[in-house]
């Protein structure tokens, strides 16, 4: 319990930017096994982005609370998903080959592609929120709920698919964590992304989760063909993408 409690926490520290305590232990070996959590962080930034948002709700229309409420998830992760989105739309928008790709996507400069992309994503997620919140606040609230814990299984799937493309890259960040998951790990993983579907109609959930299915094997074949593997940048671009269907998803099934 307290080896898992460590990896938890390990994971918190980061995925996103919430203090954890300062006798957790740190070695880059243990940010393989606690991305068995990461679902479980995206129920907790999720929660508190609900909560967010019910919290404005309370003085403000649908549109601003759901703008704050995204700011909120910006600030609890450092824009760290985010952040991998702009620099893969750079990198795969700008690259010819495997290499150009994974030198674009470091350099720490953003460009076109990158601004067109976040920009287009963060509209289409505020956009599809707003739907929802004008719908009903549940509907928001639960969105929120589902997305985050589910479009991070998406990531933590791709990465138990494919191989590191940076192997030689050994001071990368997300090098500690390419490696498989153990049985039980990927048991955690795979619970804590889809036990918030059951906040839905069965037939709801199954489409959720048939959606989220098909953003990994895009994101697998897309991957594979490019960079024959994946990066720390896909994988969050891969969250980021797979939220906002989620959002969408869902606010067709209301419209």
């Amino acid at each position: 319990m307290r080896h898992q409690l460590e990896l938890l926490l390990t994971a918190i520290g980061f995925f996103t930017r919430l203090p954890v305590p300062s006798w957790l232990p740190w070695s880059p070996a243990r940010l393989a096994p606690a991305l068995a959590w990461l679902p479980l962080i995206g129920g907790l930034v999720g929660g508190l982005c609900a909560l967010a948002l019910a919290l404005f709700s309370l003085v403000l229309p649908p549109a601003p609370a759901v703008l704050l409420s995204l700011g909120c998830g910006v600030l609890l992760t450092g824009a760290f998903h985010e952040d991998g989105f702009a620099d893969s739309c750079d990198g795969l928008g700008g690259g010819w080959d495997k290499a150009q790709v994974l030198a674009i996507m470091k350099d720490s400069r953003i460009g076109s592609y990158g601004v067109i992309g976040i920009v287009l994503l963060l509209l289409t997620k505020a956009a599809a929120l707003i739907g929802l919140a004008q719908f009903s606040l549940g509907a928001a609230v639960i969105a929120l709920l589902l997305a985050h814990p589910l479009s991070r299984l998406v990531a933590v799937a791709i990465a138990q698919l494919l191989p590191y493309a940076r192997a030689e890259d050994e001071h990368s960040k997300s090098a500690a964590a390419a490696q498989l998951l153990a049985p039980s790990g990927l048991a955690l993983a795979i619970s804590c992304g889809l036990l918030p579907l059951l906040l839905l109609p069965l037939t709801h959930a199954l489409m959720l989760a048939g959606a989220a299915l098909l953003m990994v094997l895009a994101s697998v074949r897309l991957f594979r063909r490019r960079l024959g593997g994946y990066t720390g940048d896909l994988l969050g671009a891969s969250q980021q993408a797979s939220e906002t269907v989620c959002y969408l998803l869902l606010l067709a099934l209301v419209s």
